[in-house]
């Protein structure tokens, strides 16, 4: 019955407890045995059970008893990292409320600000959590009003639990029964479905995860899908469960559900798109979803350049299941063929190149990330550049445009100062500063793109000893002063080192590059010069030594000018060579530009 369904998801910042509490409500309705409970059930990568974080929203449907009657629960548990807040949007758009999930100890951070704001726009019903309080260290009055400050939330009416122990988990599921609404829809109407999540199965093709809004989908039907105006026969209906899917012949109004329509590839069925009946197809569209954008682009290179094909192979099946990859091939002088491909921030790349690695057995070198640019060449044209070897020559430059962003950042009283010292230096601008209590202060800053894809998360946790918590949005182009920085070997460009930084620091970074890079490139026969350049002016230079081969051991006394003779030999043969040496780039040397200091 329609009247006893709930979705709802949970949302959070990272290691607040999500995937442990949704571990709970599953045990607690007893979808999954003790036998074949696992830690983190939801989290089926590897790399989600390694690092301890949820990368891909996963839904689950429970059956759970209340006063004698029988409700159904749709739980999403959703990412909680800054670079999978796609995945939080898709799953809020299918959802009629939330668990906000509050760590008892930290409090609110950034990215819970971030995801209540999702959550509001979708116009949820909000359930405020205190998680963790168990810990000896938990104070949930002080984080119940941090959450009425910061948010705005009122939290006279509230659920403390321990997901690690399980206390109070009871509780919470019978308020979700009472307080998250039933999802509204009519039955009689024509079907609208909304397509909020979509993966590959070797054995059934694309699936569709979808929330049906009104009407139902009925296996062995036509269906229709409305961006690609495709229809597809539904070949099978299941519900989704940890363990196993469960059959169905029917997925009706509020329910959610998998459908399998035997495609080839997930290109048919993009999330956010609306499903419907090829017989009675609906004329509304649900609207208010946004796809994912990638924000940092980066080559990936095989390291043996006969796998060039093995990769693309790679890409083209990691897509399957995360749509949001984005690669086209690319060549480099330096590291021969590979893809330019773009990622939704630094997290996601390292786990894609992580996965490639592991998965597809390929060694990859991936080159410095960087960000979109738009550029406005002289003559009026405008490009979009994702490339740094892509930029035109200065003279052919009216301006570049970089991407912008507004970062919030939440941290204790003490490191303001370290905070704001960082974020000056990367040509940050202040928005406003809040006081949240006498020991936590929000801000908020824009800041060019560019200065965070690097390390920026890594030195403000550095800055902070871990406490601060960041979480950004894109807020559009801005005119820069930027240069595109080149790096030379023996006077050959490398364009995978080519970097887009601003004028003011284009010296202090080749100065720092040049220095790095003498390090890294093992010396030869022949003396090296290391050049960093704009355009065609040198702003930076180091030499590699060249080896010393002691020609003038087997002189055993007689006359100097032996030696002599021998020296300038090797003198001029020194030079010839130096004319038609080629340097090796050892792979570390493409990304030495991350340890830069900006």
């Amino acid at each position: 019955m329609q009247k006893n369904i709930r979705n709802f998801s949970i949302i959070a910042h990272i290691d607040h407890g999500k995937s442990t509490l949704a571990d709970r409500i599953i045990q607690e309705c007893g979808a999954v045995s003790d036998r074949e409970m696992s830690s983190q059930v939801m989290d089926t990568m590897d790399i989600e059970q390694e690092r301890g974080i949820t990368i891909k929203a996963q839904s689950v449907r429970l059956d759970y008893i209340k006063d004698g009657e029988h409700y159904i629960l749709n739980l999403i548990d959703t990412p909680g990292h800054v670079d999978f807040s796609y995945e939080v949007s898709r799953s809020l758009a299918s959802s009629d409320g939330a668990l906000l999930i509050v760590d008892a100890a930290q409090g609110v951070e950034a990215q819970t600000i971030a995801n209540v704001y999702i959550a509001i726009e979708n116009d949820l019903e909000l359930l405020p959590v205190v998680n963790k309080i168990d810990l000896p260290s938990a104070e949930p009055d002080r984080v119940l009003m941090e959450v009425e400050n910061a948010i705005g939330l009122d939290c006279t009416e509230h659920n403390l639990v321990s997901a690690k122990t399980g206390l109070g988990v009871k509780e919470l599921i019978d308020t979700i029964v009472d307080k998250i609404p039933a999802p509204d829809g009519d039955a009689n109407k024509p079907t609208k479905a909304l397509i909020y999540d979509s993966w590959f199965d070797q054995y059934l093709g694309a699936l569709a995860l979808v929330r049906v809004f009104d009407g139902s989908i009925k296996k062995g039907e036509m269906a229709h899908v409305k961006g690609t105006k495709d229809d597809h026969q539904v070949l099978d209906l299941m519900y989704p469960n940890p363990i196993a899917p469960i059959k169905t012949d029917e997925i009706k109004t509020g329910e959610i559900g998998i459908v399998v329509m035997g495609l080839k590839t997930v290109d048919g069925i993009q999330v956010g798109d609306t499903l419907t009946m090829t017989k009675n197809p609906t004329e509304e569209v649900i609207d208010g979803f946004e796809p994912a954008k990638s924000f940092v682009f980066a080559g990936l290179y095989p390291i043996e350049t006969d796998k060039f094909e093995e990769l693309r192979d790679a890409l083209n099946k990691l897509k399957l299941n995360d749509s949001s990859i984005s690669f086209e091939p690319e060549s480099s002088l330096a590291l021969g063929s590979g893809f330019r491909t773009g990622f939704l921030g630094m997290l996601h790349m390292e786990v894609i190149k992580e996965r490639l690695e592991r998965e597809f057995n390929l060694d990859l070198i991936a080159t410095a990330p960087t960000v979109v640019y738009r550029v406005i060449k002289t003559n009026g044209e405008e490009i979009v550049i994702q490339n740094p070897s892509d930029l035109p020559e200065p003279q052919n430059i009216d301006k570049i445009l970089e991407p912008y962003v507004k970062a919030t950042i939440l941290t204790p009283q003490e490191f303001v100062g370290n905070i704001i010292k960082l974020l000056n230096n990367r040509r940050g601008i202040q928005i406003k500063m809040d006081y949240l209590n006498e020991t936590r202060v929000l801000l908020e800053y824009d800041i060019p793109m560019n200065e965070i894809v690097m390390d920026f998360y890594d030195k403000l946790k550095s800055t902070t000893k871990g406490y601060a918590s960041f979480d950004y949005e894109t807020v559009g182009f801005r005119e820069g002063d930027l240069v595109k920085l080149d790096i030379k070997v023996a006077g050959e460009v490398v364009d995978a080192l080519s970097i887009i930084v601003p004028n003011s620091k284009a010296r202090t970074r080749g100065l720092a590059f040049v220095k790095s890079l003498k390090e890294l490139i093992p010396r030869q026969l022949f003396e090296v010069a290391i050049q960093a350049s704009i355009g065609n002016n040198i702003i930076a230079r180091s030499n590699v030594k060249s080896m010393g081969k002691n020609v003038t051991a087997k002189c055993y006394g007689g006359d100097i000018t032996r030696k002599r003779k021998l020296l300038e030999k090797q003198k001029a043969g020194k030079k010839r060579m130096k004319s038609i040496g080629s340097v090796q780039v050892p792979q570390e040397a493409f990304m030495a530009v991350l340890n830069i200091e900006s």
